[in-house]
């Protein structure tokens, strides 16, 4: 995998991904995830460490997520809604379903940050991702990739943007990138090794 993804995001098909999970077997779910991800690129990716966070605008009681941040490069042609339908598949494939409460725990979540410099406003899909400014758990795993890369509509780069961000104690990396692709022998059945199942937080 490559280490600078710098030239990657502002091109036409470069594309930011970010995972999540807080249901089952989340370190799993997303290694498996990185994996298909890779395998629908024209290119090599980049994948973040993995970061235990604070549910944000979840129901109470809500489990910690792992998060993680995925560079990628879409091939030629391939349409950001076609890779919307993609991931939604793969989503309904790890469990998760139709959604009844806002923001709901689930075993996996895949959402497009951006999709090179587009802008997109449709029922479907808005790009760049409408919040993404204002998420720590966005913003701190992107910052390990494109610290200097400044999202479409914006003015500050990641790492400005993560600065302007009040302190959350309770975030924190969990496994790196290279922890993350050793494979299921580095994991307990809980998905993390030596650390608790982020579904008893």
């Amino acid at each position: 995998m490559s280490s600078d993804f710098d030239n990657i995001a502002p091109t036409a098909n470069g594309v930011v991904i970010a995972l999540g999970a807080n249901l089952g077997h989340p370190i799993e779910q997303l290694r498996a995830a990185v994996l298909r991800v890779a395998g629908i690129c024209s290119g090599p990716i980049q994948c973040s460490s993995v970061w235990e966070t604070v549910p944000v605008d979840c129901p109470p009681g809500s489990p910690r997520f792992a998060n993680a941040i995925v560079c990628a490069t879409a091939p030629a042609g391939v349409s950001p809604i076609e890779w919307l339908d993609q991931f939604q598949a793969w989503e309904r494939e790890a469990g998760r379903g139709p959604k009844r409460v806002h923001n709901e725990a689930r075993p996996l979540d895949l959402d497009i940050i951006a999709w090179g410099r587009q802008i997109w406003d449709t029922p479907r899909l808005v790009l760049p991702h409408p919040r993404a400014h204002l998420r720590r758990f966005v913003l701190e795993p992107l910052a390990e990739l494109l610290p200097h890369w400044v999202l479409p509509g914006q003015t500050a780069s990641v790492a400005e943007l993560l600065r302007m961000l009040p302190p959350e104690p309770a975030f924190r990396r969990w496994l790196t990138a290279t922890e993350l692709q050793r494979g299921p022998s580095e994991a307990t059945e809980n998905g993390f090794e030596s650390k608790p199942d982020i579904s008893s937080h």
